[in-house]
């Protein structure tokens, strides 16, 4: 018996052994006229930055000296163009988007000595076929404006069964140009674009391209709906400062030009380089050739190659170049978006344009200038130790090593190498050790707990979880005649109280609203920063270090934004300042008034104010809502008048008692009591501008006393300079303010600064060094 064997399971079949109906061998034919508009559409369009190419190019050709560029989605749902250009005939409208219909171009000779930068007469025809096309636009001749709708390249009308022509309207002399929903009947080419931030950011790359090289021509580029532009560049501005706005300062300031041509190969070329100063991660390059922007990777090796004998390894140069070669030795017809264009002698050209590039950088490297800065009288020189990288508790002297150029007393201790310690790259290593002690903790010891009052709860004497809510304070010279002068002492106390949870929503949306507004960068500078001092009393600038940089920091802000966020963590949990004995609101808001009176005249205003009647209506507006004020920011106000208690935000940091009066007064008009998230807001804000610490006086600068004939110091002579320049009164709050700045303001930023975006826009924090920076440039001395 026989029987079939089938074939083994997941073996492969031939084409023969299945049973396929035959099929005609498929014919030649033609393809209909919209696919090939669309194919043809989709070589030219492939993004929208070079739809945007295509009109700017229009844009320029059509004489224009102003172009208004609006974007988005990334041009995908919206891009417009408004140029103040010639404009367009009326009777042109119906073949403007047929294609190859063009103004600049007759027969094919004229190709060699093509100087505009279209065409083919393909741009608006292919756009018209992925997109909906609007054309606004009037002569100088004409009376109006006309408005024309496209698809697929023929006039379309705006509604189904209206007229298709084109209609009269208001309008400039120049053309609109609005393409939307680009690429809609193109779900694929659509779908494969990641995102509309990505798109907006080459549309400013071309953009940006453009407005450096065509002088003479404005150029305003944004999204829309946004209040700001992307690029903004004025006609008037130089090619300096065209890269200044769109590439930065730091190029701008190390630019040079230069020049090479050469008659044989019919080449000239111009531009501006980056010296050997300047350096990033990517090669910038910005080529135009015969004023078109093309990309040419021969070119840019060569730029690359020049440069890497003048930057350090891994350094890349921006450059910026105009070529003009012979339209006769160029073909610019190679590419459906113009990227790229052939031309003779490219490798003779190339060598004449690096030749001289190599020439100008050897010119400007035979010196530099750099900026130094030499040692203050009487600072010394600190010294690293490798041992006290790794214990906390530092190393003795004899352990450490100078800094190189630095001698020391020890014959051989530069000599001398850690047996199991592998030194880091200098530019790596951070210059301090927050671990190590400074010898200013050994003055004034100071309480124990930490700056932050929640903190502090779990280092009570009694280990009892309290909160300091009240204080008694006694001012020895405490009378409130004309002012109120500073609390001396400060005794704490603690009651029991249970910390009670915030549920208000309005609170909770403020709160919310700071961590919307974070800054990590900055935030994280603070949570890492170390000390380095106080720069300017006057002006409150101290300056941090953090990892191996430096920050000038304007403590004011950054005191008055803390205590914002403070006022807002512990709401309805402050502390309380009690006043021994209680104080009359009056008297304090009329000193206030003095001050804001006095203030006001300096600057010319407030002459026909009658500060008695702001005196009365901030006193009734504070005992109306003293409840308010008592259960939520401790302001105990007594029906009388009389103020029992202050706001104590932060243990260890007493705000200025002088600025009370003027906190006080500002309660009126600069706290909106009629809504109870702005009340809240203002409030606390206005509590925090308080709390900031004052501006005083900078020391003067110290004199070098006069020495006896003898060589011994005038010591009498000393101290008269130190307390004549200056009142005690004013040293002894600048050294008391010194301290609370170190001790207690920045070390409460490290543990609970939340930095946002407004401290960043302020100025808050300004870098002034980068130590891996400074390596940078001194490694190539």
């Amino acid at each position: 018996m026989n029987i079939e064997s089938e074939s083994p399971r997941g073996a492969k079949r031939k084409l023969n052994d299945v049973d396929l109906p035959e099929e005609a061998p498929g014919r030649i034919r033609a393809l209909d006229q919209d696919v090939v508009n669309k194919i043809a559409a989709g070589e030219i369009i492939v993004a929208p930055k070079h739809a945007l190419k295509e009109l700017i190019e229009n844009a320029i050709d059509a004489g224009s000296t102003s172009l208004e560029i609006l974007v988005r989605d990334g041009g995908l749902k919206l891009l417009q163009i408004t140029d103040n250009g010639h404009g367009i005939n009326r009777d042109d409208l119906p073949i403007l988007c047929e294609r190859f219909t063009t103004s600049k171009l007759k027969a094919f000779e004229d190709l060699e000595s093509i100087g505009t930068y279209g065409f083919r007469g393909e741009a608006l025809a292919s756009i018209s076929h992925i997109a909906r096309l609007t054309i606004a636009t009037k002569v100088k001749e004409s009376s109006c404006a006309w408005r024309a709708h496209y698809c697929d390249g023929d006039l379309a009308p705006t509604k189904p069964g209206q007229s298709a022509e084109p209609k009269a309207c208001a309008g400039r002399q120049g053309t609109q140009i609005t393409v939307e929903d680009l690429f809609y009947n193109i779900p694929t080419r659509q779908r494969a674009f990641r995102s509309a931030s990505e798109e907006y950011a080459k549309i400013l790359d071309v953009v940006g391209r453009y407005s450096i090289h065509c002088r003479d021509v404005a150029f305003s580029c944004k999204k829309h709906g946004d209040a700001s532009l992307g690029i903004s560049v004025a006609s008037s501005a130089s090619t300096v400062d065209r890269i200044r706005q769109i590439h930065g300062s730091a190029v701008a300031n190390e630019l040079i030009d230069f020049e090479a041509s050469d008659t044989c190969w019919g080449f000239k070329s111009e531009g501006w380089i980056s010296n050997a100063n300047y350096h990033v991660k990517r090669t910038i390059l910005l080529l135009f050739i015969n004023h078109r922007a093309v990309e040419s990777t021969a070119i840019k090796k060569a730029l690359e190659q020049t440069y890497s004998t003048f930057l350090p390894k891994g350094g890349h140069p921006f450059v910026y170049l105009s070529l003009e070669i012979d339209p006769k030795r160029v073909d610019v017809n190679v590419h459906p978006t113009k990227r790229e264009v052939n031309f003779l002698n490219e490798d003779e050209i190339i060598d004449g344009i690096c030749e001289e590039i190599r020439a100008r950088l050897g010119r400007v490297d035979t010196s530099r200038t750099f900026m130094t800065q030499t040692l203050l009288p009487g600072v010394n020189v600190s010294t690293i130790s490798p041992n006290n990288i790794d214990s906390p508790s530092g190393a003795s002297a004899s352990q450490k090593t100078p800094l190189p150029g630095i001698s020391t007393k020890t014959p051989n201790a530069s000599m001398r190498k850690a047996d199991s310690y592998t030194r880091p790259y200098e530019a790596n290593m951070v210059r301090t050790d927050d671990r190590a002690r400074k010898i200013t903790t050994m003055f004034a010891p100071q309480q124990p707990d930490s700056p932050s009052r929640l903190e502090s709860r779990s280092r009570q004497p009694d280990n009892d979880r309290t909160e300091p809510t009240s204080t008694s304070a006694t001012s020895k010279t405490a009378a409130v005649a004309g002012a109120v002068d500073a609390i001396d002492t400060m005794d704490y106390e603690y009651t029991s109280r249970v910390p009670s949870p915030c549920r208000l929503g309005s609170v909770k949306e403020l709160r919310a609203d700071v961590r919307s507004t974070m800054h990590n960068p900055l935030t994280e500078v603070f949570s890492t920063h170390t000390f380095v001092g106080i720069v300017d009393h006057a002006r409150r600038l101290a300056a941090i270090q953090s990892a191996t940089k430096l920050f000038l920091v304007d403590y004011g802000l950054v005191s008055f934004e803390y205590f914002y966020q403070l006022g807002l963590t512990d709401f309805g949990n402050f502390g309380a300042i009690k006043l021994d004995p209680p104080l009359q609101l009056r008297d304090l808001l009329r000193v206030g008034a003095d001050i804001e009176a006095e203030r006001a005249a300096d600057n010319g205003e407030g002459d026909d104010l009658d500060w008695e009647e702001v005196v009365q209506a901030v006193e009734e507006q504070l005992l109306n809502s003293r409840a308010m004020l008592r259960e939520y920011f401790s302001f105990d106000l007594a029906e009388d008048g009389m103020l029992h208690t202050l706001p104590l935000l932060m243990k260890g940091y007493m705000p200025s008692i002088a600025k009370l009066p003027t906190f006080l007064v500002r309660l009126g008009p600069h706290v909106v009591w009629t809504d109870e998230k702005a009340c809240f807001r203002t409030f606390l804000r206005e509590l925090a501008r308080w709390y900031v610490p004052e501006a005083l006086p900078s020391p003067p600068p110290r004199q070098e006393p006069e020495k006896h004939i003898a060589g011994q110091v005038a010591e009498a002579d000393k101290a008269s300079d130190m307390t004549g320049a200056e009142g005690r009164d004013i040293v002894a709050r600048r050294s008391e303010l010194s301290k609370s700045v170190e001790r207690v303001l920045f070390p409460a930023f490290k543990a609970r600064l939340v930095a946002t975006k407004s401290l960043l826009k302020g100025g808050a924090a300004t870098e002034v060094a980068n130590l891996k920076g400074l390596y940078r440039v001194f490694e190539r001395c």
